[in-house]
């Protein structure tokens, strides 16, 4: 859920909470929940999908699988009484996503494929898909980790992050950033490459007044 939604409900004076609900079909819909408060100093590109509910664990892990520390991208694992058991008749596909928990016996975890962190709050903030890497010079990345490392520079309001390939030339990262004031693209690039290696940095910067977002509020990278 983006947080123009949430200023519209605000906005029609609605005496009422508001609540963010995630969870994939395989945790059997809902496994993690976030109440929008008064005010939301930490905000993300899009509202937190929140915390377990009492009967869901949540992690977020590596390339490896290790647990990352407060704050640092990773995948998104549920665990918990309503992970499904598997796909019917898909057997290298359930091997795949549904994999044993290590702190829990006979436990089994799903991998949702669902780029995510902790804020220090302890919220999970979703950030995007696994599955929307690009390769930019032989290097495997994360849109979504590039966007999440720019929404951390003071002026940076959003930022969205594509693979452009023009014709006859290699792709290239653009990134478009919402911004006030505007920073200079040296600014924004020094400001990456001091928490980003430099295949990650975007090779263009590109002023936008305001990002387009799909219906259900996540950033419309295609448009």
């Amino acid at each position: 859920m983006g947080w123009q939604l949430v200023e519209q409900i605000r906005d029609l004076g609605a005496d009422c909470r508001i609540l963010n609900h995630y969870g994939p079909t395989e945790a059997t819909i809902g496994c993690c929940t976030f109440e929008v408060g008064v005010r939301d100093d930490d905000r993300g590109a899009t509202v937190p999908v929140g915390h377990p509910l009492a009967n869901a664990r949540a992690l977020i892990v590596d390339r490896a699988l290790q647990p990352v520390p407060v704050g640092t991208p990773g995948e998104l694992l549920i665990g918990g009484a309503g992970i499904a058991r598997g796909y019917v008749n898909r057997v290298e596909e359930t091997a795949e996503r549904f994999i044993p928990d290590p702190h829990e016996e006979s436990g089994r975890l799903y991998r949702t494929g669902d780029l995510a962190r902790f804020r220090p709050d302890g919220a999970i903030e979703f950030l995007g898909r696994i599955d929307e890497q690009v390769k930019i010079r032989g290097f495997r990345v994360e849109p979504a980790e590039v966007e999440h490392a720019l929404r951390r520079h003071s002026a940076v309001r959003d930022a969205a992050v594509v693979a452009r390939q023009d014709t006859g030339s290699d792709p290239r990262l653009v990134a478009y950033v919402v911004a006030q004031p505007q920073p200079s693209p040296e600014e924004l690039r020094a400001f990456l490459l001091g928490l980003l290696p430099e295949f990650m940095v975007p090779s263009l910067f590109e002023p936008i007044d305001v990002l387009p977002f799909t219906p259900s509020g996540k950033i419309d990278h295609k448009a």
